[in-house]
């Protein structure tokens, strides 16, 4: 259960990030996939991470501590910067400093809009993953805009085509911070992996 989470500082250098050696929970996802939303959701905090209608918003990688334990890390959406045509462009050198480089993260939730088919930059960041042996989740959001059989056949179609190049499946989240759902899973898996350390 979250009872404390605190901001404690944004920066653009995977130097300056804290040195308490605490476990790190990173999120990231493509820009408007309602990632501030989902944070401040299993926070219980409206106000924590800024929610904008401006996709690209989060630029900085910011640390929240949770209940003085571990770090939650909200990272700069990816693709949203048509700068180059090339895929690394899409995710910029601050985000792979810090997944490449960061001791402390424990675990990287790669957060989908459960309301469209599977997008080429989410698949092609998964695999960039794969390829550098980042353990990472999948977590649906917006799961409350979709009914019942849309939801079923949304992620069974995700499945489907995660399959075309992955042997197992990571973890996978439903959620809806509208309606807190997927809120209880998230943080007992969290405080599961922090038990094992």
């Amino acid at each position: 259960m979250i009872t404390n989470a605190e901001f404690v500082i944004s920066n653009t250098d995977v130097n300056k990030c804290p040195k308490d050696k605490k476990p790190e929970y990173a999120f990231i996802g493509r820009s408007n996939v309602g990632k501030s939303s989902l944070i401040n959701m299993l926070t219980n905090n409206k106000h924590l991470a800024k929610t904008s209608s401006k996709p690209g918003k989060t630029q900085l990688i910011n640390h929240f501590i949770i209940n003085n334990e571990w770090y939650l890390v909200d990272l700069p959406g990816y693709g949203y910067a048509k700068t180059s045509k090339t895929l690394r462009a899409g995710f910029s050198k601050i985000i792979q400093d810090y997944i490449q480089k960061r001791e402390e993260l424990t675990s990287l939730f790669v957060l989908v809009d459960s309301r469209h088919e599977p997008q080429k930059i989410d698949l092609e960041f998964m695999e960039w993953l794969g390829e550098n042996g980042i353990p990472f989740s999948i977590i649906f959001t917006k799961m409350d805009k979709l009914n019942k059989t849309k939801r079923t056949e949304n992620i069974e179609n995700y499945k489907t085509k995660l399959f075309e190049t992955w042997e197992q499946l990571p973890p996978l989240f439903l959620t809806s911070s509208a309606k807190a759902e997927g809120k209880t899973e998230l943080v007992n898996y969290i405080e599961e992996i922090n038990k094992s350390l």
